[in-house]
């Protein structure tokens, strides 16, 4: 019960990063540089995909979503982040907070959902890759992206309808740069136990299932590596999943990181060092990752780049 003393808050101040003046300045240009390469770099690579007939396969059907959900994280959280380096009063409306966790969550959850799409993508590929094509087909691979999408939105929107059960008061200072519902559920005048019940249930088995799906996928891989004879084989299948390995690993590897931190180490510290990783360095990385040793997506620029100095000098 809500006492007399406390007035009902519906509006927040993001405490964001710091309150000094030249680490302001430099803390913008760093991010809006990051934001601005993420975007160029996610977004080009969907309009490469889009644009290249050769790459409408499910590896990259399902590259180009997850370069579209580094996009919609970076811009769910990024805009904000950055006019508040600016901005004299940081104020954040609680709908406004619950339309960016929508969009961060959202992404974030789809994301996990394409990651385990595209390890089971490389297990079928070379671990049946005579099947490949009849049991990763294109409605197959579309049924699994829009899967994803639906399972993305349905989850962050169970989330977001518990928010309404919980009442803001006493303060209003949210310890970080965007919202997100641990730092929200501090500031709950009531208990929000129930609250974080969901979020373990949900997102725990969302976490327990991508995970399996990728280790087991990953196990049988390797396993087929191991009991092929010819060395330029094993490097082939190996150069195939590298690319997706190392992104799997950066995103599942910033939660362990974080959360083998000492217990001295503040929550809303783990929070903010969690955030930086999901909504700056992923989106950052992914599109270099999966570009600059996948010699299809050289091939696609190159070809691209081709036809465009023929169309100038004709």
């Amino acid at each position: 019960m809500i006492e007399d003393n406390y007035s009902v808050i519906t509006e927040f101040i993001l405490k964001g990063f710091t309150d000094e003046p030249e680490q302001k300045i430099i803390l913008f240009v760093v991010f809006f540089a990051i934001y601005i390469i993420i975007m160029v770099g996610n977004l080009g690579l969907v309009a490469l995909i889009c644009m290249n007939r050769h790459l409408h396969t499910p590896m990259y059907i399902f590259l180009g979503n997850l370069a579209l959900m580094d996009s919609c994280c970076s811009s769910a959280v990024s805009p904000k982040m950055l006019e508040n380096f600016f901005s004299e009063d940081r104020l954040i409306s609680l709908y406004e907070c619950m339309v960016q966790f929508y969009f961060f969550g959202f992404s974030e959850t789809t994301e996990c959902f394409l990651l385990a799409a595209m390890a089971y993508d490389r297990y079928v590929a070379i671990c049946s890759p005579l099947q490949y094509h009849t049991r990763m087909s294109k409605k197959l691979c579309v049924q699994i992206t829009a899967g994803a999408y639906v399972g993305g939105s349905m989850h962050v929107m169970i989330h977001v309808g518990f928010l309404f059960r919980l009442t803001f008061c006493g303060s209003y200072y949210i310890n970080h740069f965007y919202c997100d519902l641990f730092p929200l559920f501090r500031l709950s005048c009531v208990d929000p136990y129930i609250n974080e019940l969901i979020v373990h249930i949900f997102a725990g088995s969302i976490q327990i299932f991508t995970n399996i799906t990728v280790l087991i996928s990953y196990l049988y891989i390797l396993f087929t590596i191991f009991k092929m004879k010819s060395k330029e084989g094993r490097g082939k299948a190996l150069s195939t999943c590298a690319s997706h390995f190392l992104s799997v690993s950066i995103f599942y590897g910033s939660v362990i990181f974080v959360y083998i931190q000492p217990s001295s180490v503040k929550e809303e510290d783990k929070d903010i060092a969690v955030a930086i990783f999901y909504t700056q360095v992923i989106p950052l990385l992914n599109p270099f990752i999966y570009s600059l040793r996948n010699k299809d997506v050289i091939r696609a620029v190159k070809r691209i780049m081709k036809n465009k100095s023929q169309n100038i000098l004709i």
